[in-house]
């Protein structure tokens, strides 16, 4: 908000939980506070992960609204379903930390056996910031927890737990097809997970070039425009745990000095302009 009004635009916040969405013919709009949105140019999901189903069907409005959108509802929703994304990434050549999904208990000795056993990452679907992962360091440990999940039908994933990577991950921030900043996270004592929700530190880090190229892949191939693309440095080069459709600011921009905001608004100016003269 404070970057977009730097640059002289009319900025407002809406909870997009709180639209109502009105859908007739040739006429679809949104209700927000009891007052229909009108006049604007562009809007810039920031949509959390609990909420992706109801998000995702405010963003297609304004998409059908005519509405420019930094991130297109329909990228939004792939990279929202980390089995998905997995697949997708797999298929485009990109490498991640090897996963297993399986829906019966009855197969745990097979999943665990194809992530190459313990230690072993253990991965809500739904989870995010860290919360739902686990390493299981022990096949016993990991049997009972993938047991535990399945037992009350939780989706999960189970990964290889790549050890060089030391606790840490590198997040790179993608805009418009660009490496706009890219930071190393490193989890605090004790925790392999990097998120800074978690208490992990951010420091910048230059990129490799094998690196920069994973992360503009992936993001191509989810199609979205803006993205924080997460990596763990391995052996085997850089490997691919998630790509963020609403990736937080404060962290990158207070790590790398970078206004990644201000990247944002001009992206939009550039497709807006583009739009308006096509």
């Amino acid at each position: 908000m404070e970057a977009g009004k730097k640059r002289g635009h009319d900025m407002m916040i809406i909870d997009h939980q709180k639209c109502v969405l009105v859908i007739e013919k040739n006429h679809p709009h949104v209700y927000y506070k009891g007052k229909e949105v009108t006049g604007v140019n562009a809007v810039i999901p920031r949509i959390g992960a609990s909420v992706t189903f109801y998000g995702a069907a405010v963003v297609r409005q304004f998409e059908q609204m005519k509405v420019f959108s930094a991130v297109e509802s329909q990228a939004l929703v792939r990279s929202r379903d980390k089995l998905r994304c997995l697949q997708l990434l797999a298929k485009a050549g990109l490498d991640m930390p090897k996963t297993a999904f399986a829906s019966s208990p009855k197969d745990i000795d097979n999943v665990l056996q194809q992530v190459g056993g313990a230690p072993a990452v253990i991965k809500l679907l739904e989870g995010t910031q860290g919360i739902g992962v686990i390493l299981a360091e022990t096949y016993n440990s990991a049997k009972s927890v993938i047991e535990a999940f399945l037992g009350v039908e939780v989706n999960i994933l189970v990964q290889e737990f790549i050890a060089e990577a030391k606790g840490a991950d590198i997040r790179a921030f993608v805009v418009d097809g660009q490496i706009v900043g890219a930071m190393k996270r490193q989890g605090v004592e004790g925790d392999f997970r990097s998120n800074l929700h978690r208490g992990g530190k951010a420091t910048v880090i230059n990129l490799s070039k094998e690196e920069k190229s994973t992360a503009i892949k992936a993001v191509k191939k989810l199609g979205l425009a803006i993205a924080g693309v997460d990596m763990l440095q391995s052996k085997r080069g850089p490997l691919v745990m998630e790509v963020n459709s609403s990736p937080g600011l404060e962290g990158i921009e207070g790590a790398t000095g970078e206004d990644i905001a201000g990247k944002i608004i001009e992206y939009i100016e550039r497709n807006e302009f583009h739009e308006a003269h096509t």
